[in-house]
């Protein structure tokens, strides 16, 4: 019951984190807004409740020493995936801090970039709330307001992750996998489950390309084939012939 647990809460907070990496992709560029600043504000606090929440759950089990060496072995590798989200959020949460400064919304400094991303972000931050829409707050500097509460809140991330260092021995050398690298992509997940659903959909869109063209160029390199081998047919009757 524990590991379903343990599983089920980091599977939330890889997907929080993974829906707050795609909105940090979106500040700067021409999809940058204030109600972007503000879903960004949301899921980050969302992912750090989810965080607090694995790390007294995976501590707490980890300090016990009563468990079965092989469930100790699986905490200790839900520990490391844990601490490489953890990881990953502070990352992503210093990088919209330099970005946020960069591109204030209000006194603009710099024109914002056209990356090529167009459209609303509201659809991937209602998906890390578990929310069907998203509601906003009229707050008009909340891009340079926001900014003061994000430099606090990579500074206690850092610290939690110091703490959980300490307070938990693990090495993530020692670790062994359980699947092949990237074995989560190829499963058959749904959209509306799991961030990995968006990941998939961009990836298979191009790949059916690939194929539609790979499929054509064979047909062709058929027909080639097949007009070469009647022409060289036709001269070598000729030949003969004559």
């Amino acid at each position: 019951m524990g590991k379903d647990e343990c599983k089920t809460m980091l599977d939330a907070l890889n997907k929080v984190t993974a829906c707050y990496r795609h909105l940090v992709s979106a500040l700067g560029s021409t999809s940058d807004s204030q109600n972007l600043r503000e879903e960004l504000k949301k899921t980050r606090k969302k992912a750090q409740e989810l965080a607090v929440a694995n790390r007294t759950k995976l501590t707490a089990l980890l300090k016990d020493k009563n468990i079965s060496k092989d469930d100790r072995a699986e905490y200790e590798r839900l520990w490391v995936l844990f601490s490489s989200s953890m990881e990953l959020l502070e990352v992503d949460m210093k990088r919209s801090l330099e970005i946020g400064q960069d591109f204030p919304l209000k006194v603009p400094t710099r024109h914002l970039i056209q990356t090529g991303m167009t459209g609303s972000t509201t659809t991937v931050a209602a998906r890390a709330m578990s929310v069907q829409n998203m509601k906003y707050e009229a707050d008009a500097n909340i891009d340079t307001t926001d900014l003061k509460e994000l430099e606090t809140e990579i500074e206690k991330v850092d610290q939690m992750m110091e703490e959980m260092e300490m307070k938990v021995q693990v090495a993530p050398w020692a670790v062994e996998a359980k699947q092949e690298a990237g074995a989560e992509l190829k499963s058959t997940v749904s959209v509306g489950n799991s961030s990995v659903g968006v990941i998939s959909i961009c990836e298979e869109e191009p790949k059916e390309t690939v194929e539609g063209e790979t499929d054509l160029m064979k047909v062709f390199a058929g027909i080639i084939f097949t007009a070469v081998l009647l022409i060289a047919g036709i001269l070598g009757y000729l030949v003969i012939n004559l």
